[in-house]
């Protein structure tokens, strides 16, 4: 039997929903939590952020003249829809039709919708396993700290360091969850394929530019972020010349809202900058954040793929948050990573002077005019 996904009342699924759009638990625990598909989490997540503003927008019906007038009409149009409904499930996927199946449904028992839709009673109790293991979490932890270390090592490279380390792994499956995880092997790369419709790639601006002052280049990246149980994504806005972390998000999956919502903070306290470079993820490239780019003039400068160096200040930022905070502490929620980040950042940006920074803190350099980095 193929494996197919399951599908819920839509009560269900708005709950699921609002509960990891919510932000208090990883994708990963709400699926375990609800037994369903880490995948359906997002998928539903997503959903309700799309459709949310139709709800305000939705125009009130009219009341018939007559209750046998609203009948008829209302025998009619159930006529033609079981007609069309009939027809379309001909022509769905036994996958398709599977997700039409309403397990909660207090009215049709799902023995009579499995009868409707022609598909076997016993594919919509199967459950799948989930995306992420116990034991994939752990190997995650692994590469995470391998790819930190030596982000130019790829799937056959980690493979042989992790069986050097007694760990037997499958190549397919490192690549699997370095997938889920959201990082790449770094090395440069032929163009083979042009960007999406709505995902623009930008030249990189920055090169042979002398960045002296703050607010002339902001940057910009995502992260992941391992955790007792799960896992979450970490995106921080800086400033490139005094290395200040300006607004930073904790996020469960990794689309373009908390980059968003990050990059609408920093902006709203700080003004504009003069450039603002990022690598080329989708996070990025989408027109949710180059659009608001744009609305300020702001200039968009994209690393080259692959090119780490392009974005080196922002890579050198996770070095220091991973290993000073994150690989010392195992966050059993998202609020306490949240909370300890937090801690974190106001040390980073206030406390800990840099070198580069002539001994001068994060924020100190951001906020003290007549600083210049050449100087």
């Amino acid at each position: 039997m193929s494996k197919t996904r399951r599908n819920h009342a839509p009560q269900f699924k708005a709950k699921v929903a609002l509960e990891a759009l919510a932000g208090e638990k990883t994708i990963h625990e709400i699926a375990a939590k609800h037994q369903v598909h880490p995948n359906q989490v997002t998928q539903w997540r997503r959903q309700l952020i799309d459709q949310a503003a139709s709800i305000f927008g939705k125009p009130t019906g009219t009341t018939p003249t007559s209750d046998r007038e609203a009948l008829l009409a209302k025998i009619g149009e159930l006529t033609v829809q079981n007609d069309f409904f009939a027809r379309g499930a001909r022509q769905m996927t036994t996958a398709e039709r599977l997700q039409r199946v309403e397990r909660e449904n207090p009215v049709v028992p799902i023995a009579r919708q499995c009868a409707w839709l022609g598909v076997p009673r016993s594919s919509v109790y199967y459950q799948g396993k989930p995306v992420v293991s116990e034991d994939d979490l752990a190997l995650m932890k692994r590469l995470d700290a391998l790819h930190l270390q030596h982000p130019f090592l790829g799937s056959r490279r980690l493979r042989d360091r992790l069986e050097r380390d007694g760990v037997f792994v499958n190549r397919k499956r490192i690549q699997r969850l370095m997938q889920v995880m959201g990082i790449k092997t770094l090395y440069p790369r032929r163009k083979t394929s042009a960007p999406g419709p709505g995902h623009r790639i930008y030249p990189y601006l920055l090169r042979g530019m002398t960045i002296t002052r703050p607010n002339q280049v902001w940057c910009a990246d995502v992260t992941y972020i391992p955790m007792a149980r799960g896992f979450c994504y970490l995106v921080a806005i800086m400033d490139w010349a005094t290395r200040a972390v300006l607004a930073w998000r904790l996020a469960t999956t990794l689309e373009a809202d908390s980059c968003v919502e990050a990059l609408e903070e920093a902006l709203e306290l700080y003004g504009a900058p003069q450039i603002f470079n990022t690598d080329q993820g989708a996070q990025f490239t989408s027109e949710a954040f180059t659009d608001v780019l744009k609305a300020h003039t702001i200039d968009i400068s994209m690393d080259g793929k692959g090119c780490w160096r392009d974005n080196v200040f922002v890579e050198r930022l996770w070095r220091s948050v991973k290993y000073e905070e994150v690989y010392l502490k195992a966050y059993a929620s998202i609020p306490e990573a949240r909370a300890s980040l937090a801690k974190y950042f106001h040390f980073y940006n206030h406390e800990r002077p840099h070198q580069a920074l002539d001994r001068r803190t994060p924020w100190e350099a951001y906020t003290t005019a007549s600083w210049d980095l050449a100087a």
